[in-house]
């Protein structure tokens, strides 16, 4: 299968080309001449199927033009090493946990698909240059990247990330890793992040010296994968007799995440309407309202990951429905949220159900229940363990019970009661292993010039 330039002005490309290249040579996205539709048989069926042979069927209409079906199939079955379930938060909301992964977040899917994708492709090059990844983060990205690369013969990762708005958490997973990662500490936002990415697909000369691709959901190969578990999400639903009416909330900063749910749709999974879940970053929130896309500057929140003032795969939605504002307000709505209404999430989703978000998370939970209608389902996805966020949840989670605390009783008391009622997040094994590395990253400006120049002399 070919892939064509959202800005229609590039070559169509090859999937390898694709994926190499990252971004088209007029700056636009790569996208699939054609999205094939899954039978019916598949559906009717899928609550029977493992998540590996629903990613295998997936995968193949995806990519089976262009890879073996053995070797395809070995990637997915090596990629999700892991599980992505359903549980049950309250009546008719559920959370898809998507962080059961090495990193503890959803881009470890797409991550390790890509990697291993990438892989493939280099034992088949004649061409023996080592492969640059260079990847924007505002958070989940680089470290998923990163843990998904680390230690793959011939690829070198460069992660940039926005000095101080990562979580210190986030930041140990991509910065002590070293071997063949290097962090890029850039004294900007992760629009400025982003930027640096795109102009160096763009810059000649560095390209002459360097094989550049990227690892953002700006690369088919990223954001592609991501569709695996929204079809296990519905399987297992379907499993559970909740799937008919069926609504997915899917916090959301570069919409790569929900582009592949609406490829998935595309594909012909049943999903009634999405909801687009975005935080104090409403760039996406007023389109909808408006039909007029106007990008700005990203302010910093608790959503960290979410905070995206221009997102790319915006461009990807539009070629999907024509540019028609009409057909996507058809099928997706939004929903934008303050920190503090994101806090009051979390605190008022785990007094009354027992269950800790995370602040994307809680989003899309907010959005489900502000937004779910009569006889309809919802599943909202939970996009990173808590723990990554561990001091924010906290904080959130015993803010009411110091509050009630010193209301009740007296100072003392209060000190008393408000250390014993106080919410820990408790940090996984696998998490907590990561703190104990050394950092190490690159302080760099957000000037490209700089950033050009420490590649060349790299």
């Amino acid at each position: 299968m070919n892939y064509y330039s959202t800005n229609r002005q590039a070559p169509e490309a090859t999937l390898e080309e694709a994926v190499v290249k990252g971004l088209a040579s007029d700056r636009g996205l790569y996208m699939p001449e054609h999205i094939k539709a899954l039978p019916k048989e598949f559906f009717d069926t899928i609550d029977t199927l493992s998540f590996h042979e629903i990613a295998c069927r997936v995968a193949e209409a995806f990519f089976g033009d262009d890879i073996p079906k053995e070797d395809l199939d070995r990637i997915v079955c090596d990629t999700l090493a892991f599980d992505c379930p359903v549980a049950e938060v309250e009546p008719d909301i559920y959370s898809l946990e998507l962080f059961h992964g090495p990193t503890l977040a959803f881009k470890d899917v797409g991550a390790r698909f890509m990697a291993r994708l990438l892989q493939y492709f280099i034992r088949k090059r004649d061409d023996s240059r080592e492969v640059n990844v260079l990847v924007a983060t505002s958070g989940d990205t680089g470290s998923a990247v990163a843990n998904g690369f680390l230690g793959v013969d011939g690829i070198h990762v460069y992660v940039l990330y926005p000095k101080g708005k990562v979580s210190p958490i986030q930041e140990c997973q991509f910065t002590t890793l070293g071997r063949n990662i290097t962090a890029v500490e850039v004294d900007g936002v992760f629009d400025d992040c982003q930027r640096l990415v795109k102009s160096a697909f763009m810059d000649e000369e560095l390209c002459s010296k360097m094989v550049l691709t990227s690892a953002n959901s700006i690369n088919v190969a990223r954001f592609l994968p991501q569709a695996f578990y929204y079809f296990n999400a519905y399987a297992r639903m379907k499993a559970l007799g909740k799937a008919d009416e069926l609504v997915i909330s899917v916090p959301s900063g570069n919409f790569g995440n929900i582009t592949a749910g609406l490829f998935a749709h595309r594909m012909g999974l049943p999903v009634k309407r999405f909801i687009a879940a975005n935080n104090a970053n409403d760039i996406f929130y007023n389109y909808l309202l408006s039909g007029v896309y106007n990008p700005k500057a990203s302010v910093q929140t608790i959503a960290n990951a979410m905070d995206v003032g221009d997102p790319s795969n915006f461009a990807r939605i539009l070629d999907l429905y024509g540019n028609s504002h009409e057909r996507i307000t058809s099928l997706i709505s939004g929903a934008t949220y303050t920190d503090s209404q994101i806090r009051e999430t979390m605190l008022n989703c785990y007094r009354h159900t027992g269950y800790i978000l995370d602040p994307h998370g809680a989003c899309g939970y907010r959005a489900l229940k502000e937004g779910l209608r009569e006889g309809e389902t919802g599943v909202f996805l939970e996009t990173a363990h808590p723990a990554k966020f561990k001091e924010t949840v906290e904080s959130a989670l015993s803010a009411e019970s110091a509050s009630s605390a010193e209301s009740a009783l007296s100072a003392e008391s209060a000190s008393s009661a408000e250390s014993t009622l106080s919410v820990e997040v408790a940090i996984p094994d696998r998490l907590a292993a990561f703190m104990q590395g050394r950092k190490q990253s690159t302080p760099m400006t957000a000037d490209f010039a700089d950033f050009k120049a420490y590649l060349m002399g790299r």
